[in-house]
């Protein structure tokens, strides 16, 4: 465990950090509205943070995933042509923008807002050994009036250090009294549709 100070003063994260961030075990004196996390394995789409940095308002992130023979998106995608979906690849850098979010001090809970374009020009296949996901931050700012958060970033994915995807204009934003800690019950948030400010 870390405390949320070290955690926000932490430059790198291994493995068992990133999935401790994911079960919400990783801060242990976290601040109120800290709901943020990242999916768990199958879906968490990194092994480790090898970099995060800012720079005023923007800053950069970088994580690597290495590629199992196994991976569960192999044995469904496709049958007789195993290939990783590229959406996961765009899901990882909102994962890491995410991520950026939180470690700059946002409170709340994490969504995906969109991107402006995607690019492919390359594929992600059973015995490639490492893909690297690098985010740089355009801009992080934080709401006053309603106390959300909102990143924009710039992404690219590599395979074996080949250049294979770009996400331009990567948008997540961590909303507070969002989180739906109860499911399955049925309660305040188990409810989707349009967010309010």
């Amino acid at each position: 465990m870390l405390t949320y100070r070290a955690f926000t003063e932490k430059k790198s994260f291994n493995f068992e950090e990133i999935l401790a961030f994911a079960y919400g075990t990783l801060v242990s004196d976290p601040p109120p509205f800290f709901d943020a996390r990242l999916p768990a394995p199958p879906f968490l789409m990194f092994d480790r943070i090898t970099l995060i940095e800012t720079n005023g308002k923007g800053g950069r992130i970088v994580a690597e995933q290495d590629i199992r023979l196994d991976a569960w998106y192999f044995q469904c995608h496709m049958p007789g042509d195993p290939v990783q979906p590229g959406c996961l690849g765009v899901d990882a850098i909102w994962q890491l923008l995410g991520y950026y979010c939180v470690w700059r001090g946002a409170l709340g809970t994490g969504r995906a807002l969109g991107c402006a374009d995607i690019s492919f020009n390359g594929q992600i296949r059973p015995y490639n050994k490492t893909v690297r996901f690098e985010a740089d931050v355009r801009r992080f700012s934080r709401l006053k009036e309603s106390g959300a958060s909102v990143v924009i970033g710039d992404g690219r994915i590599y395979v074996d250090d080949e250049l294979i995807a770009t996400v331009a204009q990567a948008r997540v934003g961590v909303f507070k009294d969002i989180v739906y800690p109860d499911y399955p019950n049925r309660s305040k948030n188990s409810i989707g549709g349009m967010m309010n400010r």
